[in-house]
């Protein structure tokens, strides 16, 4: 499958091209999502050095954003010959609108918290692109190739946070474990393949995230145990951003990121 065009795709070529751009937009809304939650941590992280590693760790995931939004953008305007642009996506939406999974919405909390959903978040996104780069389409198999390599820095230094918070003090093991039970009731909608389309997975255009979660446990649970820290023992929450059902942290969140394009429409800089 080559590229963004919905006769490419079995059925209708309006239903074909409406559930392959709804997937890109999900995947980027999880991207810019969190893109926004790390830079909230510039000027406010424990040290210096993780300003700038936050700050470059939101814009792999904002350049992420871009590029499946984009393509979003464009299946679109395949379907009904106008299309959105990246901007439209991110900015002119409204909250129902956005198909992110909660995980990603949820306030940064301490940095115990940050980097608990760092480490389930990335520890997902990286099993996924690792799948996606042999995605039938070409255009979402080159976006995550080049994210792969991002996306494993990503992991990597969550992983040697809650290592180093785990297995530290007293207190840092306490809040360290208070931030994996703040997380934990909503990572069970990563791995929520209901909302996307059966015949994108038997095209081999998307990853069915089901097959995901058994590695993505076993990778967690070895990273825990070393930190000297208990897997929560949590029920999980319903699932709903998929379904534009958000936590109230995300109306907020929204209000911050799109406050100044809307004020100034059609502004450029």
């Amino acid at each position: 499958m080559t590229g963004a065009h919905p006769d490419d795709h079995p059925g209708t070529p309006d239903a074909a091209g409406a559930v392959l751009a709804a997937y890109a937009l999900a995947l980027g809304d999880d991207a810019l999502v969190l893109a926004q939650r790390c830079g909230q941590w510039i000027t406010n992280a424990p040290q210096l050095e993780e300003d700038v590693a936050l700050a470059n760790i939101g814009l792999d995931l904002l350049g992420q954003a871009r590029t499946l939004l984009t393509y979003a953008g464009e299946v679109e305007g395949l379907i009904d010959g106008k299309g959105r642009s990246e901007d439209d996506l991110a900015y002119q939406r409204d909250e129902r609108a956005f198909t992110n999974v909660q995980l990603v919405e949820l306030v940064n909390g301490d940095f115990a918290v940050t980097m608990a959903r760092l480490l389930a978040f990335s520890t997902y996104q990286l099993a996924l692109y690792e799948e996606l780069r042999g995605s039938t389409d070409e255009t979402l198999a080159a976006i995550a190739g080049k994210a792969v390599k991002e996306v494993a820095y990503h992991r990597d230094h969550a992983t040697s946070w809650v290592l180093r918070l785990g297995d530290g003090t007293e207190l840092s093991h306490e809040r360290m474990q208070a931030g994996l039970e703040r997380v934990w009731p909503y990572v069970g909608e990563l791995f929520d393949a209901s909302w996307i389309a059966p015949v994108l997975i038997e095209q081999g255009v998307a990853v069915d995230v089901r097959a995901l979660e058994p590695p993505w446990r076993s990778y967690l649970g070895d990273v825990l145990a070393e930190a000297t820290l208990e897997v929560p023992g949590l029920a999980q929450r319903p699932t709903g951003g998929r379904r534009g059902v958000h936590t109230e942290a995300m109306g907020y969140l929204l209000a911050e990121m799109q406050h100044l394009h809307r004020s100034h429409p059609g502004a450029r800089w």
